[in-house]
């Protein structure tokens, strides 16, 4: 089949180019955008209780009264307001309401919201939606602040936006800022690696120029995938999907130059070399998208609809790039030709890889010692895992100097710690008839006496007074551990255990928003890796045609994904801020899934080297040499361009950044170049059973099932 398609491709190039070109076209126009959201709220399925309490608001209560921002004043001396300062931010208040913002409902303030210190006064933006990512809305914010800014000028006030919309409007900005530098960062960084390995300035540019094509049709595929399943992108995608194309979609491109050169050092004709390549190659690639598809595809388990969108997001994304690796790659290089390797002569030339000789020669000579040192480092850096601490407020992860950061930090200084989002408690009849306003009096009362709640507004009556809502100030930080902890613990039990007879009772807010998912990823950790892991090593099984060879890859990938988390807990985290709650999952499927492509490279060259008849240390310097240019040619550019997200503001990008690039570095040159060729020698042959029961030595197995065509994997390590 993989011949076929590369033949295909090769002969006809124009054609395919064309049908690509269609497919960008049609795509661009007709695909719905794709909208990211940082709303958390929206990744929870229904049935958790924030997510309910959240329906029953929106029923229950005017929709002209959503809180959608906070503006926060204060004195640009730092002292204390004068009544003249608060008369002022009335004035401004009064002033934006006859703007009539669109979706803004109301702007007000009250002379009593001024901080205990004198030092802090709020206004409160209200507005017609629920939809805190609604473009209108976060619009209509930043036109607020400029309006405001326009009042201050010359005045002794200074002011800052915080809250839900004006937090969205500096996401979308510092996303979009981030993925024009992720982009410029990763293209850079791509073409000076490509440049330097082949010396061409055509190689360097053209699998940009290819990917580039393929990241429009994915976004496309993507944003219609994600409309029919009715799923939201979290803000984070486009980042992130950047370096997954490139980084992949060059590493699939470099299988298939590699493998083209060595057929021209062959003598063979450049289309004959190109389809023969594209043939071989295609099993590999095959196989390495699998793994990393399958691996995505678990995600879809997740409960979270953030990481099912993120997994959905990303199989595509590695299905196009597949796609494009076997089929529109193969037909822009056999117009090329050998024109693609100018000026250099290198592709003439058989390569002497002294360096990958040297290695081989030692693993080969002392493979307990070199399984006992890699292992031995991979465990030792795993120790951090239990160190890990779970940062469930994505929001923390934006950049400091954005105005709604900076001005929440100050109304939490001036406030208590969950003054600026209080928790909501709804309390419903269930007959549908009016609630009691005494008992409601003395449920605020028990709520109020819930060890860490600072304060407790009375009951807000609905309009058919069958629902009422308490407002509840917690004394932490709306995102801290303690709040998690408080509404996951004391105050839902007092809620459910004290609330009037005949109630049902919900407690909302972003807090519980938060406790929810911190509750969804627990379960969620315990399904989608164990799911990811077994379909992964079915493919290895079922490749490899062995089932002791992938048990010991999916231990050497496990002690990758231990080390990598280790190294990324003692680099990033500290006492008080932890990691975001999503990166074990992301290094779990990346590192797990990528890093055992590069093994699977090396373990089924041991495989070649070996049916051939050679001995075991001959069979692993053999096969380290041939395959370590390629593992470290892919290694380098894969984890250079996760790297990149190193450079953004964005906390959550640098540790997403760090860890996969780290992680990527981990398999490619210590589990796949000397962990696994040293494990395999130590076993044997009994790594290959039952695949290998028929074999002899010398071959006569591996003849029987077509060796070495039936390994068109093994040959992209041929250098």
């Amino acid at each position: 089949m993989f011949r076929g398609i590369g033949r295909f491709s090769v002969n006809r190039p124009w054609l395919v180019i064309a049908l690509w070109l269609v497919a960008t076209a049609a795509l661009i126009a007709l695909a719905p955008q794709l909208k990211p959201t940082n709303d958390q709220a929206e990744f929870l399925p229904s049935h958790y209780e924030s997510v309910r309490a959240a329906d029953i608001q929106q029923k229950a209560f005017p929709q002209n009264r959503q809180p959608a921002a906070i503006g926060v004043f204060e004195r640009s001396d730092g002292g204390k307001l004068t009544e003249a300062d608060k008369k002022e931010v009335g004035e401004i208040a009064t002033g934006l309401q006859g703007r009539k913002f669109e979706k803004i409902s109301q702007v007000v303030t009250d002379p009593k919201a001024v901080s205990p210190d004198g030092k802090i006064a709020l206004v409160q933006v209200y507005a017609s939606t629920q939809q805190m990512q609604d473009e209108a809305l976060v619009e209509s914010v930043g036109k607020l602040r400029t309006a405001t800014s326009d009042q201050l000028s010359g005045k002794e006030l200074k002011f800052g936006f915080t809250g839900a919309a004006a937090t969205m409007l500096d996401s979308q900005e510092a996303s979009d800022s981030t993925d024009a530098m992720v982009m410029m960062a990763t293209l850079v960084l791509i073409i000076v690696l490509l440049l330097v390995i082949f010396r061409s300035p055509i190689i360097a540019l053209m699998p940009v120029l290819i990917i580039g094509l393929v990241f429009m049709v994915t976004m496309g595929v993507i944003a219609t995938a994600s409309n029919l399943a009715g799923l939201e992108a979290p803000a984070s995608i486009s980042a992130i999907l950047i370096v997954v194309l490139f980084g992949v979609g060059t590493d699939y491109t470099l299988f298939l130059l590699f493998r083209y050169r060595e057929h021209l050092r062959e003598g063979q004709e450049p289309k004959e070399a190109l389809a023969s390549a594209a043939g071989r190659v295609g099993e590999t690639i095959a196989s390495a998208a699998g793994v990393v598809i399958a691996a995505f595809v678990a995600l879809l388990l997740s409960s979270m609809g953030m990481l099912s969108s993120m997994g959905l997001s990303l199989a595509i994304a590695v299905a196009v790039t597949l796609i494009a690796a076997l089929t529109l790659v193969p037909a822009v290089f056999s117009l090329l030709g050998t024109k693609a390797f100018w000026p250099s002569k290198a592709w003439r030339k058989q390569p002497k890889n002294v360096i990958a000789n040297r290695v081989g020669s030692f693993a080969s000579r002392k493979p307990a010692l070199v399984a006992a040192v890699s292992g031995g480092l991979l465990l030792v850096t795993a120790l951090g895992v239990f160190g890990f601490k779970a940062e469930y407020d994505t929001e923390s992860s934006l950049p400091e100097n954005l105005e709604s950061v900076q001005a929440m930090d100050r109304l939490q200084k001036g406030f208590s710690a969950g003054q600026s989002d209080p928790t909501q408690v709804y309390v419903k009849a269930t007959d549908g008839a009016a609630l009691d306003k005494g008992e409601l009096a003395g449920y605020q009362a028990k709520l109020q006496g819930v060890k860490g709640v600072n304060q407790v507004s009375p009951a807000l009556v609905g309009p058919k007074g069958d629902v009422a809502q308490f407002s509840v100030v917690l004394d932490f930080r709306p995102s801290a551990d303690e709040a998690l902890e408080l509404v996951n613990g004391d105050l839902r039990d007092t809620v459910h255990g004290a609330a009037p007879k005949g109630t049902e009772q919900y407690v909302g807010g972003s807090t519980a928003v938060l406790a929810d998912i911190q509750t969804a990823v627990n379960r969620d950790y315990k399904l989608v890796f164990p799911v990811a892991a077994v379909a992964i090593m079915i493919i290895l099984g079922l490749l490899l045609r062995s089932l002791i060879a992938p048990l010991y890859l999916m231990v050497a990938v496990g002690l990758g994904f231990g080390g990598t988390l280790g190294a990324t807990v003692w680099l990033f985290q500290d006492g008080s801020n932890g990691l975001l709650f999503m990166l074990p999952v992301i290094v779990y499927l990346f590192v797990t899934a990528i890093g055992t492509d590069y093994n699977i490279l090396m373990v089924a060259r041991l495989r070649e080297e070996i049916r051939s008849g050679k001995e075991p240390r001959e069979a692993v310097r053999l096969a380290v040499t041939q395959s370590v240019p390629t593992i470290a040619a892919a290694a380098v550019i894969l984890a250079g361009t996760f790297g990149v997200l190193m450079l953004a503001d964005n906390s959550m990008l640098k540790q997403m950044g760090f860890a996969v690039a780290f992680g990527i570095l981990l398999s490619a040159f210590v589990m796949a170049i000397l962990l696994v060729p040293a494990v395999t020698t130590l076993v044997g042959r009994r790594a290959w059973w039952p695949g290998n029961r028929n074999e002899t030595p010398g071959g006569g197995a591996a003849e029987e099932l077509g060796e070495p065509d039936a390994d068109p994997l093994v040959t992209a390590g041929r250098q």
